[in-house]
């Protein structure tokens, strides 16, 4: 497998957040065995404008993972900029981040994961 960085798109299929969150589960071992340092996970915010479920769910799961050190960081959309230190570590770990088209674009609907 041994990518650098992938993407997991959450919302494809408008699951219920249980399903989301298997989904999450299933990319971060698969990838995390096969190599790969870090992931962007797209969740979106919500169409309700008040932040999703799924949004709100995945980053309390990443949390809890982080917590129990199953994987190193994660990093909210919205801080996803060279002016914030985690996003700079992160760099560090994998250069593929620095060419994310949502580096810089304060977008709330992603998190990044470093495994």
């Amino acid at each position: 497998m041994q990518n650098e960085y992938v993407t997991v798109n959450l919302e494809e299929g408008m699951p219920l957040v249980e399903q989301a969150i298997k989904k999450l589960t299933y990319h971060i071992n698969l990838h995390k065995r096969g190599g790969t340092r870090a992931m962007k996970v797209i969740h979106g915010f919500g169409s309700s404008g008040k932040g999703g479920r799924i949004r709100v769910e995945t980053r309390s799961y990443l949390a809890s993972l982080k917590r129990r050190g199953m994987i190193t960081a994660f990093i909210p959309g919205e801080d996803f900029s060279i002016f914030d230190a985690q996003t700079r570590l992160a760099i560090d770990r994998c250069g593929a981040l620095r060419r994310d088209s949502d580096l810089e674009r304060h977008n709330n609907g992603i998190t990044i994961i470093l495994l």
